[in-house]
């Protein structure tokens, strides 16, 4: 399917229903990235200090990972509509309480908040999953997931001049409203202007809230299991907190937390159990299963794509500022401007990674792709100050267009395993991005840049091999009606 026969000039049907949605997603990458463009005015204006600025990054990333399975639920039961409108306007609250703030401790709060609208992602994947037939959903999502994600970039590249129109002493706060009052009105916009399904095609919900519905015992024990990583990296979060660089976290501090985050896995997993129980001890129509090895798979994709990327994102500027300022009187302006070529290829790469998925089979180009970023990290970790900066810069994108494709691959095959759960999938995969930034992120501070590289490098082939084992869809999927007729979907 060509992208150029999704007709994206227009606006109607599917085709609007992407655009208002990619625009929502990149609204709100803008709200949750708002502050790292401005951070050297925000530390100037509150006088924080480099560790309470390193705080602050954490924290932008600890709210996402549960609220992208709890907004996961949401959505498969409100639809996309009521969700995304909520989620923007809700989120502009903290936005506020970010501008206004007058002490570190107020900041770290709104900060946290934030993460929330992190989540927003999720609802995407199920309209864009409902709207789109699946020969399409691949370049939809990955046009979906790849304009979107671009709000980050849009928020380092504007925010900075916005700050300094309004003034120097305040102007960031001001920039930081706008990307508030930019969300609530957006929120209306959207409310007002999207269905959830296409005409006369119900909305899929599952039947039972509180945990997705497997389909054997192998099964409920997989789904307990990955939920683990996920729990283990708000932990590693806490432990991060309390370090002497952040010491934001007394040790009685981190126990509590700790305490709290594996009750809640401890509940989760009793709701897991809970809601299958019943269905498992009796057989189950073939018509009903999935393997859940499939979002597994998907999840330590996305967890090596995202999470490395955003770890990658965060130490390139720095990394390349060190090994060139003496060799060849790189600045930070310029290293910044060399690590940003890393980031601007997810408009192209993310929705290609999707197309090609469409084209010539799913399972096959996600693992050509995590094979492709392998061999991208590794060859990075050869880069030096000798190197001319061309070369380098052409590494680097080399290993963008692999790594952001195959996030656009995964997504291509999320919306297919069920369709009713669509949302609570993408929630799981999601999570485990954000979860990948933190183990990664993590890491970094403990190894050197080359060797952080290669071990990239070993997780992403790890991952390729892993993906061997995914069960592409043939055909056609079936799902039920709500009046219990069934529908085949055809793939083809």
């Amino acid at each position: 399917m060509s992208i150029l026969q999704l007709k994206l000039l227009g606006f109607s049907g599917k085709i609007k229903i992407l655009h208002l949605t990619w625009t929502a997603f990149f609204i709100s990458f803008v709200v949750w990235f708002n502050h790292a463009p401005l951070m050297l005015m925000i530390m100037d204006s509150v006088n924080l200090t480099e560790s309470e600025v390193n705080i602050l990054l954490l924290l932008n990333f600890a709210l996402p990972i549960p609220a992208r399975i709890i907004i996961g639920m949401v959505v498969d039961r409100f639809g996309a509509r009521i969700s995304y409108s909520t989620l923007l306007a809700l989120s502009s609250l903290p936005c506020f309480a970010f501008a206004m703030a007058e002490s570190f401790q107020q900041l770290a709060w709104a900060r946290f908040c934030l993460g929330f609208i992190g989540a927003g992602f999720v609802i995407g994947i199920r309209i864009i999953g409902d709207w789109f037939p699946a020969r399409q959903v691949g370049v939809a999502e990955g046009i979906y997931g790849g304009w979107g994600n671009f709000g980050s970039a849009a928020a380092t590249i504007l925010l900075p001049g916005l700050a300094l129109y309004f003034g120097a002493e305040n102007g960031w706060r001001y920039a930081i409203a706008v990307t508030g009052i930019l969300s609530l009105a957006y929120a209306l916009i959207y409310y007002r202007n999207v269905e959830d399904t296409p005409p006369d095609v119900p909305y899929l919900k599952p039947r039972r809230s509180g945990a997705m519905e497997v389909t054997s015992i192998k099964d409920l024990f997989l789904y307990i299991c990955t939920t683990v990583p996920l729990y283990t990296a708000m932990s590693l979060l806490t432990w991060q907190l309390s370090t002497p660089e952040a010491d934001l976290l007394s040790t009685p501090w981190v126990i509590a937390i700790n305490i709290i985050i594996w009750a809640l896995f401890f509940f989760q997993a009793c709701q897991i159990v809970d809601i299958n129980a019943e269905r498992l001890s009796r057989p189950i129509d073939s018509i009903h299963h999935y393997p859940f090895k499939q979002i597994t798979i998907l999840s330590v994709a996305y967890l090596m794509t995202f999470g490395s990327k955003l770890a990658v994102v965060s130490m390139l500027p720095m990394f390349f500022f060190t090994i060139y300022r003496e060799t060849q009187a790189v600045s930070m302006i310029d290293a910044g401007l060399m690590a940003s070529s890393f980031i601007v290829m997810n408009l192209i790469a993310r929705p290609a990674g999707g197309w090609l998925s469409d084209r010539i089979g799913r399972k096959l180009s996600l693992t050509m792709f995590l094979a492709g970023t392998s061999l991208g990290y590794y060859l990075m970790s050869f880069i030096a100050g000798d190197w001319p900066i061309l070369m380098t810069i052409s590494m680097t994108v080399l290993c963008s267009i692999f790594l952001q494709a195959a996030e656009g691959a995964v997504f291509a095959i999320a919306p297919l395993i069920k369709r009713p759960m669509t949302g609570q999938i993408a929630g799981i995969v999601g999570a485990y991005g954000n979860a990948g930034a933190i183990f990664f992120l993590a890491l970094m501070g403990h190894v050197a840049p080359s060797t952080f590289f290669i071990i990239l490098a070993v997780c992403a082939l790890a991952s390729a091999i892993l993906a061997r084992r995914l069960e592409e869809p043939k055909e056609f999927i079936t799902e039920i009606m709500p009046d219990g007729t069934l529908v085949k979907i055809e793939l083809d």
